[in-house]
């Protein structure tokens, strides 16, 4: 592999990595909010149903932002099977937060709004570094559809963004 194509390789998963963090910063304040309008109302005695449900609606922001925006530029099978491998990413995901949960409250005792939102964070970091993997070895693994570089295909959609400003300018 030659130099270029490993800074290619590099800035191609850098720009991933930082959309991927953009939609997931978006999510952890859909997330954290639902779930705190959750335990402080209609499940308050429910609170791995709460992270359950909060998680879930959380779950299809991110296929918007990740799929139009994140990993565009990537397809590799036709769009209802890349849903169904989206959704178990993020079943098995939410799995894995629900359980953070319900361990932290449940059997370490920690309880209060403070450590119920300092769980949650948790849980959300664990199955943030979940899904992050299983998106790009599993969900939206292929390459670029695109024959140009990596590097111009990632461009592109600045490009565009920049063209269009200019005009309205």
């Amino acid at each position: 592999m030659t130099g270029e194509k490993i800074v290619d390789l590099a800035r191609s998963l850098w720009r991933e990595l930082a959309k991927f963090g953009v939609v997931g910063v978006v999510n952890i304040f859909i997330d954290m909010g639902l779930y705190n309008l959750l335990i402080a109302g209609p499940m308050a005695s429910k609170i791995t149903a709460a992270k359950i449900v909060s998680g879930a609606v959380a779950t299809l922001f991110a296929w918007v932002g990740n799929r139009f925006w994140t990993f565009r530029h990537r397809r590799n099978r036709p769009v209802h099977h890349e849903v169904l491998l989206f959704l178990v990413v993020n079943g098995i995901a939410l799995g894995i937060s629900a359980l953070w949960v319900a361990f932290a409250h449940y059997t370490l005792n920690l309880e209060g709004r403070f450590w119920l939102n300092v769980n949650a964070i948790i849980s959300i970091g664990w199955g943030t570094i979940f899904r992050f993997w299983a998106y790009k070895r599993f969900v939206f693994r292929n390459e670029p559809v695109t024959e140009q570089p990596v590097t111009e295909a990632l461009a592109e959609p600045f490009e565009h963004d920049r063209h269009r400003s200019e005009q309205s300018a």
